[in-house]
């Protein structure tokens, strides 16, 4: 587990926000949840970009999971390019198994089929997001991305996390620095 706290050099339960510069397309304007990160590297979900080919039905079907009944309209989130075939329901505390991974006292964050079928039955967490992939960093890659400018972070937000409003969740995140996104410049490099 990571050290937390506000002098902890780790982003364990804080939002990542990609730089206008941000050179991967995959992340270009992206929030990431980051659900771990120590000195081994860090993984973390993106939260503002829906796989629109893919409804939360259809993916029941793909598993094998009865998808007779009434099912609640659940976005399908792209999380991330690592393992982009395996799911995560990032997810209110209220929800907890043997294998939920608790990033702090209020987010959780499962990857059994067991937490699909909750939420297919309407017996799953308050608020989730579900997601195919996920964001990986080895050993100090993240932190030489931030070095160089890729990112910047802030404490999460559950609207933020939780929320439809995609389209405006990067905005919304920068806002938070006390930032305009339009006064930030796509170059990377130090003044």
């Amino acid at each position: 587990m990571s050290e937390r706290g506000p002098d902890s050099p780790y982003l364990t339960g804080q939002l990542l926000i990609a730089m206008p510069g941000m050179r991967d397309e995959r992340f270009a304007r992206s929030v990431i949840y980051m659900c771990a990160h120590t000195d081994e590297g860090a993984m973390g979900l993106v939260l503002n970009q829906v796989i629109e080919s893919l409804t939360f039905n259809q993916l029941l079907g793909q598993l094998g999971i009865d998808e007779s009944k009434s099912r609640p309209d659940v976005p399908v989130h792209f999380g991330g390019p690592v393992e982009s075939g395996r799911g995560f329901v990032l997810h209110t505390a209220d929800y907890k198994q043997d294998a939920t991974l608790e990033v702090d006292t209020e987010i959780g964050l499962t990857a059994t089929v067991d937490i699909l079928k909750s939420i297919a039955r309407g017996h799953g967490p308050r608020r989730s997001l579900l997601a195919l992939g996920y964001a990986g960093w080895g050993p100090g890659q993240l932190d030489s991305e931030i070095r160089q400018n890729g990112w910047l972070q802030v404490p999460a937000d559950a609207q933020i996390i939780f929320d439809r409003e995609h389209e405006s969740k990067w905005e919304r995140a920068i806002s938070k620095l006390g930032i305009d996104p339009r006064m930030l410049s796509d170059e990377a490099g130090h003044a």
